[in-house]
Order: structure tokens, then C-alpha cells, then sequence
């Protein structure tokens, strides 16, 4: 039983590097209101989402997880609509052991069925984050780049990454003995030394950590009202 209990500890707190929202995948209508569930590979454990709709353009974010991991509050804007094509703007502020601020910028495009009613989802966005006091301490700003789909209107899913350039070059993402390179590596050692990917302290992923930037999500919609594709 114990080694279960610090299994589950040690998920918890492996989790939570950064989050991000769950927005409306279709314009909402005010008033509206919708609610469902998320999983991360940042949050490890499922989350509760809530959006609610101020006007036909606006729309409020909030969210729940468990040991606070997950929670945090948004604001959607649409900036563009026409047809099936709208763009959305989002800024959010999550909570978590790297307390990061969101700054994303979607665009979506439903797909017509043969039989002209609305079908899947894609988007794309660029995301910019901040964390202005990282597990370390230090300040990190990413920038980066996000993928979606919605097949239906029960789920969906969106995977992206943003990248610290201060932190390593993007060059060395995929350099898995980063830690030793840059030791071993004079020049690295004094651009790079200052920002740890590991807190020595913890063993959690820093601000400035590859996994802090990594974003993987599939949500299920409990209550949605699918876009009826207006102009």
C-alpha cells in the first residue's frame, strides 16, 4: 500500500511542469455554457474545464485539477470569422509549480460534410509563454508552435512545444545528455550554465527545462453545442 502511495506522490509531482487551456473549438453564443474533462502529459491526472459565454465573440475559461495542478483561469477572443474559417485569440494564467502565462493565437477551420453540415475541426496557433518565477526562481519566455483536431463533437486533441532559446539552442533539442554537453563544452558551459533543466533540490523539470515546453492534451466535451457555421 505504500508503495502505491508514493507511486501516485510521485506522478503528482512529476506533473504540472506548465499547462494550458482547453478553448472553444467553435464560437460560442452568450450565454452559452460548456464543461468536460482533459488530460495532459503536463498534468498527469485529468482535469475539469469550464467556458462560459460572455457575448457571440467572448468567452471565460476555468480550470480545476487535482492538487491544484491544472487549475487556472482564460479569456477567448474571436478576431476573425467567415464561413468556416475564424481566428481566436486566448490569454490564460495557470497554476502550477511553473506558474505560466499563455499568450495564443488559433486558427480554426471546420471541414463540410457531402451533405453541407458542419464536420471536423483543425487549428493551428503560435503560443507565447512566460513564467516570471520559474521552480529555480529564474524568469523564462518561450515561444512555439501547437497542432489540433476535433473528429467529432464528443473529443479532441491538440500537441505542441514552445522553446526557451536562452535556455539551450534549438539546435540541441533532441540531445538527450544535454546535461553533459553542456559541461564538457567550455562555451556552451558559460551561455547556458545558469539555467538548469533539473531542480536539484526536487528533481522537477525547471522553467527552463525542454519539458516545460512540451504540450500534449486529448479532451472529451460532456456538454457542447456544435457551431452552426454562420458568417
Amino acid at each position: 500500500m505504500k508503495h502505491h502511495l508514493l507511486i501516485i506522490f510521485t506522478l503528482i509531482m512529476l506533473g504540472g511542469c506548465a499547462t494550458h487551456p482547453t478553448v472553444s473549438t467553435t464560437p460560442m453564443e452568450k450565454g452559452e455554457k460548456r464543461y468536460g474533462w482533459s488530460w495532459s502529459a503536463e498534468n498527469v491526472f485529468p482535469y475539469l474545464w469550464y467556458r462560459y459565454g460572455l457575448t457571440d465573440k467572448d468567452d471565460i475559461g476555468l480550470r480545476l485539477g487535482p492538487a491544484v495542478y491544472g487549475t487556472g483561469i482564460d479569456y477567448s477572443r474571436i478576431l476573425y470569422a467567415k464561413g468556416n474559417k475564424w481566428d481566436v485569440m486566448n490569454l490564460a494564467w495557470s497554476l502550477n509549480p511553473n506558474y505560466n502565462t499563455d499568450f495564443t493565437y488559433y486558427k480554426f477551420n471546420q471541414r463540410m460534410n457531402k451533405d453541407d453540415t458542419p464536420g471536423a475541426i483543425s487549428w493551428w496557433g503560435l503560443r507565447m509563454m512566460y513564467i516570471s518565477k520559474g521552480i529555480t526562481g529564474g524568469t523564462s519566455t518561450r515561444i512555439g508552435f501547437l497542432l489540433g483536431g476535433q473528429p467529432n463533437d464528443k473529443w479532441g486533441y491538440e500537441i505542441g512545444y514552445n522553446h526557451d532559446f536562452s535556455s539551450m539552442p534549438i539546435t540541441n533539442l533532441f540531445d538527450f545528455n544535454w546535461n553533459d554537453t553542456v559541461k564538457k563544452d567550455a562555451a556552451l558551459n558559460r551561455r547556458y550554465g545558469d539555467t538548469p533543466h533539473t531542480d536539484p533540490a526536487s528533481g522537477l523539470p525547471t522553467e527552463y527545462s525542454r519539458l516545460t515546453g512540451v504540450s500534449f492534451r486529448v479532451y472529451m466535451n460532456l456538454d457542447m453545442t456544435p457551431s452552426t457555421g454562420k458568417d
